[in-house]
């Protein structure tokens, strides 16, 4: 690549040089013949520029490309490793502005780079080298020009940097917001509230207006500097040559090297001073690719595995708050943080090896905080975590996600077939186990249902939630853990999926121990002990049937004012 732009610059620079031999032969009176090879010399120079030029944008592309797509990939892996605390102060879009947004910024710019911005550059030294053979005094004048609008190009571009620095971190927030309103349109149509999210949505391009201006200001300032400087440079010059010649100093081919230049070397800098707009936002982006890159998991990886078979759980006087403030910000504006507020409170309780229990208790009374607690998705702020006598902290995360199953509300459907959505994408089980799994979980009859069996293609909208959360039962039966935390579905299901959801959960409890945030009495009654929380505390444990026969208990209350459903 390197050879094809050092070629294609050398052809473009003796193009000149061809027709100041051509103007000489013709005053000198050289043979028509002399001529007719100089003419088509010029024309094979000039079609291998062009070939030479195709082939190195095309190389830089590939080159550009294929770096951009691995840094994509590499800032993608090091977003997903984040903590779910990242997570909830950066919004998806946010993140995808920066993922690819970002990136895409700068793959434009360096796929262009190298035979744009380099080419033309190099080709700006060798138009002054020329000049400055055709003559000194015309050569030297054109490179001190040349180097006053690199200086004050120079200034100008650092300010322009910084400006759309700001542009790129608006547009992040603004993406941020549509992606967070485009994923609640339901509840936006059900409330009609699509009027409230449209404020929203012209607030922040109002924000983003005068920002954007800015950079383009900034970015126009670069255009007028080169073509003040130039455009006066190239007077200068076209003025000596003019008196140069009239004094019979300079020959008319030279005369014609230095016109040819001079009005060759205002397309380099165009060039130029474009790229240099692209190169200000190429850095801006850089810099928040760094930065983000630079955010560290506070999470650290442990060194210990949980054992085989079902696992214990151990509560030891947890504490824990969530610190939305500590997250490490993306960019310099930012919107206030949450306050604090302590969700656990000295919580202690202890779960045997091979047993159920259910948690029940009022919305925010901490109840999905226990499960992210032990699924290590959060750290506490005090005591310990203990699964199987083994603190989580001291656990490896691969580990903790093989023996410890999690299954949430809001199951993730992937667009793909059944047999990729059991597994997530892992070749190596095979289709006899998956098999299995279905006849063991009770659930044959709906996978009979299937048209093409595992190679059913699945969406998000193909499944009702009932049919989600029997195939996130399927997907921990596909690791065999030892300790399954289910967030059971409290929205109404029909019922011949809710009897397949209640078959597969009595399998399910079989041979491991079970952790259900339980909403309905059904699914409370299969359990061996209920802890009822409130406000991060326990506030009565027990046998479920006892707590369930007794109508003076915390859970019997719960049950008649409606926070567990009947069914």
């Amino acid at each position: 690549m390197a050879l094809l732009l050092v070629t294609s610059i050398v052809l473009e620079i003796s193009e000149p040089q061809i027709i100041a031999v051509f103007i000489r032969s013709v005053q000198e009176g050289t043979a028509q013949s002399v001529l007719m090879v100089t003419a088509l010399v010029f024309l094979a120079v000039a079609l291998t520029r062009q070939c030479t030029r195709v082939f190195a944008a095309y190389a830089s592309e590939r080159v550009a490309w294929t770096a951009t797509n691995k840094v994509r990939e590499d800032l993608a892996t090091h977003v997903l490793g984040l903590d779910l605390a990242f997570h909830a102060v950066h919004p998806p879009g946010e993140l995808v502005e920066r993922i690819d947004g970002d990136v895409n910024q700068v793959a434009e710019f360096f796929s262009a780079m190298i035979v744009q911005l380099i080419g033309n550059a190099l080709l700006i030294l060798g138009i002054l080298g020329a000049l400055t053979l055709a003559d000194w005094r015309i050569g030297v004048t054109f490179t001190a020009i040349t180097l006053l609008g690199y200086v004050l190009l120079a200034k100008v571009s650092v300010i322009a940097s910084g400006k759309w620095e700001a542009d790129r971190d608006q547009s992040g927030r603004f993406f941020g917001y549509v992606g967070e309103t485009i994923r609640a349109t339901e509840d936006l149509k059900s409330a009609h509230a699509i009027e409230y999210a449209m404020t929203g949505f012209h607030r922040h391009l109002r924000a983003w207006l005068p920002v954007k201006f800015r950079a383009e200001t900034w970015a126009s300032l670069i255009w007028v500097v080169l073509t003040l400087v130039f455009t006066a440079g190239t007077a200068v010059v076209f003025g000596f040559s003019g008196w140069f010649a009239q004094n019979g100093t300079i020959s008319l081919a030279n005369v014609y090297l230095v016109v040819a230049y001079a009005t060759t070397i205002t397309v380099p800098l165009e060039v130029l001073r474009e790229k240099m707009q692209g190169l200000q936002q190429a850095r801006a982006s850089l810099r928040r690719i760094a930065r983000l890159f630079a955010v560290r998991p506070t999470i650290g990886e442990g060194t210990r595995s949980l054992p085989e078979g079902p696992l214990s759980v151990e509560f030891d006087h947890v504490r824990f708050e969530y610190k939305h403030d500590d997250v490490p910000q993306l960019t310099e504006i930012q919107a206030e943080p949450p306050s604090r507020k302590e969700v656990l409170g000295d919580l202690s309780f202890q779960v045997p090896a091979g047993t159920s229990m259910g948690l029940v208790g009022r919305t925010g009374a901490g109840k999905t905080t226990i499960a992210q607690l032990l699924f290590r998705l959060y750290e506490p702020s005090g005591g310990r975590v203990l699964v199987d006598g083994v603190d989580v902290r001291e656990a490896r995360s691969s580990s903790v996600r093989t023996r410890v199953g999690l299954v949430t509300q809001d199951v993730h459907v992937f667009d793909a077939t059944l047999r990729d959505n059991l597994t997530f994408f892992d070749d190596s089980v095979p289709d006899d186990k998956l098999v299995e799994i279905l006849d063991t979980l009770g659930i044959r009859p709906w996978f009979a249902g299937l048209t093409a069996g595992l190679d059913t293609p699945l969406s998000p909208r193909s499944m009702s939630a009932g049919e989600a959360q029997v195939l996130a039962l399927a997907r921990v039966f596909v690791k065999d853990p030892g300790l399954v935390i289910l967030d059971e579905p409290s929205s109404k299901l029909d019922l011949f999926t809710e009897s397949m959801l209640q078959r597969a959960f009595d399998v399910l409890l079989a041979g491991r121990t079970v952790i259900v945030i339980a909403h309905r009495l059904d699914t409370i009654r299969r359990t061996d002990t209920t802890i009822v929380l409130d406000d991060g505390a326990v506030v009565e444990s027990g046998s479920t049937a006892e707590l369930l026969d007794d109508p003076g208990s915390r859970l019997a209350e719960l049950f008649r004012i409606g926070e567990v459903s009947r069914r």
